[in-house]
Order: C-alpha cells, then sequence, then structure tokens
C-alpha cells in the first residue's frame, strides 16, 4: 500500500500528487480497470457544474493533479466523476458499534491486479478543509477515512438503477471527512448534496453516534441503531431499509454481499458484550464467517482493511487481506 501526506491547497495537493506519482513512472491514465468511453466523458461534463457549486475545490485538486500528471484535466474527470456511477465491481464491508468502545471497520474488496495504486493518504489542507487519514483504490476519492474530530465513514457501492449527474461515493466520503465533524453535520450534507451513483456510507464519530445512509440518485434512506447504548450498524452492497430495497439490481454480482452482511449481523448481534478491539479485527479476518475468504486465484480479494478506534483516536490497519497480513497501529497524528 502506499502511503502519501499531502498539504497546502487543494490545488498544490493534487500537484503534489501528480508530481510524486509521475517522478515514480506512475501514470493514472494507463493504470485504469476501464475505458474512457464517451459516456464517461459526457457524464463528467454534466457533472461539472455541480461540483463547481457544491465543491470546487475538488476541481482545483483535479486540475493540479493534471498538471502534475502531465495529462488532459478532462481525462481525469472522466475518470474520478464516473467512478461508481458505473462501476466496474461491487464490493466491501463497513460495521460500527458504541459500547465500552466506539469502533468502526472496513473491509476494502477489490481487483488483485490493481493492488499496486491502492493507497493511503494523510491530507492536511490549508484551505478550510479539515484533516483527514483515508484510503482508496482511486486518487482523489476516499472509500474510507477518519478526521481530526474522530467523525469516520466508509463506503460500499451499489449497482445504481438509475443515474444522475452529481457527486458520486467516493467523493461524498471525502466531502463528509473535510466538512463534517459529527454523524448529524454528516447526514445534513448528505441529505443534500446531489448524488449519482448508488451506495451505502456508514458513519460513526467519536461520541458514538451511528448510521447508514444508502442512496442513490433519486432516493436516501438512514438507517439508526436500535439501541443507543449498545449499538451496531453494518452494511454491504445490498440495499436493507424498506424504502430502498427496491432500489438495487439483484442479479448482479455483488462479491458475495448478502453473505458478508449475514456475518456480520450475526456476530454484531451475539457478541454484544464482547465488542473490543481485537473483536473487530477478527470479525473483518473471517473470524465469525465469511467476509474475507475470497479465492484470490478468482482476481478478487480483500485489499485493506482498517479498524478506527474512535474513542481512543487510535487507526489499525492492514495492508492487504487481515487474515494473512494482521493489522498495525498508524500513529501518525492528524496535526
Amino acid at each position: 500500500m502506499n502511503h502519501i501526506e499531502l498539504k497546502g491547497t487543494h490545488r498544490q495537493a493534487g500537484q503534489q500528487l501528480g508530481t510524486l506519482l509521475w517522478e515514480q513512472g506512475v501514470s493514472i491514465m494507463e493504470q485504469l480497470p476501464f475505458a474512457i468511453t464517451s459516456e464517461r466523458m459526457e457524464y463528467a461534463e454534466a457533472c461539472i457544474p455541480i461540483y463547481q457549486t457544491c465543491y470546487p475545490e475538488i476541481l482545483a485538486e483535479l486540475e493540479g493533479l493534471a498538471e502534475g500528471q502531465r495529462c488532459d484535466v478532462h481525462l481525469l474527470q472522466a475518470v474520478l466523476f464516473s467512478t461508481y456511477a458505473m462501476p466496474p465491481s461491487c464490493n466491501c464491508s463497513c460495521f460500527a458499534v458504541t459500547g465500552h468502545e466506539i469502533l468502526f471497520g472496513r473491509n476494502s474488496d477489490f481487483l488483485t491486479a490493481l493492488e499496486q495504486a491502492n493507497t493511503n493518504v494523510l491530507y492536511r489542507l490549508s484551505d478550510g478543509a479539515y484533516a483527514l487519514n483515508g484510503n482508496t483504490t482511486s486518487f482523489l476519492q476516499m472509500e474510507d477515512g477518519v478526521n481530526q474530530y474522530g467523525l469516520a465513514a466508509g463506503l460500499t457501492s451499489v449497482y445504481p438503477m438509475v443515474r444522475k449527474a452529481g457527486f458520486n461515493a467516493g467523493l461524498l466520503v471525502r466531502y463528509v471527512l473535510e466538512k463534517c465533524r459529527t454523524v448529524s453535520e454528516a447526514l445534513r450534507c448528505l441529505e443534500q448534496l446531489p448524488t449519482g451513483s448508488a451506495q451505502t456510507i456508514t458513519l460513526a464519530d467519536a461520541t458514538g453516534d451511528l448510521a447508514v445512509v444508502e442512496s442513490d440518485a433519486e432516493h436516501l434512506a438512514v438507517i439508526r441503531p436500535e439501541q443507543k447504548d449498545r449499538a451496531f450498524v453494518c452494511a454491504t452492497n445490498v440495499f436493507h431499509s424498506a424504502a430502498m430495497q427496491s432500489r438495487q439490481l439483484p442479479e448482479e454480482d455483488n462479491w458475495f454481499a448478502e453473505t458478508r452482511y449475514q456475518t456480520m449481523l450475526r456476530a454484531l448481534s451475539s457478541q454484544a458484550n464482547d465488542w473490543t478491539l481485537s473483536f473487530a479485527k477478527r470479525l473483518l479476518s473471517g473470524g465469525y464467517g465469511f467476509i474475507c475468504q475470497y479465492d484470490r486465484s478468482s482476481g478478487k480479494d480483500t485489499v485493506w482493511s482498517v479498524v478506527y478506534d474512535l474513542g481512543r483516536r487510535s487507526i489499525y490497519r492492514s495492508e492487504g487481506n487481515p487474515a494473512r497480513c494482521g493489522y498495525r497501529q498508524d500513529t501518525r497524528p492528524l496535526r
């Protein structure tokens, strides 16, 4: 897993990243798992006015990235804005618990052929964004992360029934980590931002507030825990709220999404008196049933796993399948 620290304005951060990759001989445009089609170009063009209004910083960061990569910014826009709106695959698992500990856990499941691009980014930006530590398979968007105020967020993608111009899942996560301190603030943002893709976003903060947002380009539902003192939420690549269950394509390959969901549900329900850091690591490592036990020869695997201990502001990351690689603590301060 690559580790990068970025500072300055969004544009400067983009330039730093683009130049760093270029000097390492890495061209983003040569590592794509999909073709840049006219459909993706047209979709990105339709999204630009939304980002100009709601998130102009990300456009500036993309311009800086394009400069560092010596490439056309319109191509990078087509890649970034269409990701998740036109997904190559749907995968990943998230959960969060509040009890004696406040923990957020996520497995990122993806293609083994692209593992060399998996990146951990520590953002300390100077133009109004909160500092964050996040993980991604696709440069500027974040798939999971935690910010300086102890807000954690993580996505799972869902095949969309409908696609419109708007934020994709990875930029929704990046946005709330940069702009929000609490789950309540994040929910207000997610309810207002135009959304283009279909996804779940699991949220947890340092006070123990938890939620899962299920959304697509037309609908949004918020799932809250049934209890508040010993509470949990979990999500994979299947909608489970009554409002959203009809908003998905069950015939698509979702990498055993319901099996992974049931594994988390059973473990979280049966081990409610033992929601410790060790439990979280064991759950994500397959100790309670199928969640990361892919046949790696198929080209699929869990490519990283992370546990955010929000009470202690600690981060534990596995840079590969946690059943094989174990976890290490990331001790770098956010500020």
